[in-house]
């Protein structure tokens, strides 16, 4: 049976330019959604962070002010699915032949530890280079840019994407005191990025990869890379 490798990020804080930390985790429907969507397709779903850390839920996303009336579904299945499979992979242990795509879920993770992690960074760029579907969402993109080459090249430069936007950091309230934020930081490393209105649905194929906005662009961006799986 096909496989599909969800890379979570293993930061449960998010620590401000003031010094303030920020307790996060990982967003439910982020990792729900896809995970639903992949098992109802029949593929196989592994889970694998920085030292096979299991990073905590982020309560936000548990909040239906916030996360929708669907949240609780959601966070159900999330916590069920990391409780069935048990300990996560560590990252660097992974081999990406095992799999036919890689997920990227946000929460602020990403852009805490992912980004950065030269372990995702290898996993990426194999998959990149032999056309393997990569999904990512939210904050999920920002694990984007731990793919640079041995040359110092950002893999992703020049590709359509999209992300959570600025604007959308800013109305959760969150952009003040963040180190950076990621639309911006995407642009700025060369990424064409694209968004649509606040926390609606908003996707981008380019090739192999597959990218959504926010929460609610999850199951479809799962949805297009099955069907490019096919």
């Amino acid at each position: 049976m096909s496989k599909v490798l969800i890379v979570m990020s293993a930061a449960d804080v998010w620590v401000r330019t003031d010094g303030s930390r920020y307790p996060t985790g990982y967003w439910a429907e982020e990792v729900a959604a896809p995970h639903e969507k992949f098992v109802e397709a029949g593929y196989t779903v592994d889970f694998a962070s920085p030292g096979g850390v299991l990073q905590p839920l982020d309560r936000h996303s548990a909040d239906p002010e916030i996360a929708g009336e669907d949240c609780a579904r959601h966070v159900a299945h999330a916590e069920k699915a990391l409780r069935d499979f048990g300990p996560l992979l560590r990252l660097d242990e992974v081999d990406v032949d095992d799999y036919v795509a890689i997920v990227l879920p946000g929460g602020h993770g990403p852009v805490v530890d992912l980004f950065e992690d030269a372990d995702l960074g290898r996993l990426l760029i194999d998959a990149d280079r032999t056309g393997k579907p990569i999904g990512a969402v939210c904050h999920g993109p920002a694990a984007l840019l731990s793919a640079v080459d041995e040359n110092g090249k950002w893999i992703f430069a020049g590709r359509e994407m999209t992300a959570f936007t600025d604007e959308e950091e800013r109305l959760f309230g969150t952009a003040d005191g963040a180190p950076w934020l990621l639309a911006g930081r995407l642009r700025e490393l060369g990424a064409i990025h694209s968004g649509g209105s606040p926390y609606q649905q908003y996707n981008v194929q380019d090739g192999n990869l597959f990218t959504g906005q926010n929460p609610a662009s999850s199951a479809r961006m799962a949805e297009d890379l099955i069907t490019t799986l096919g």
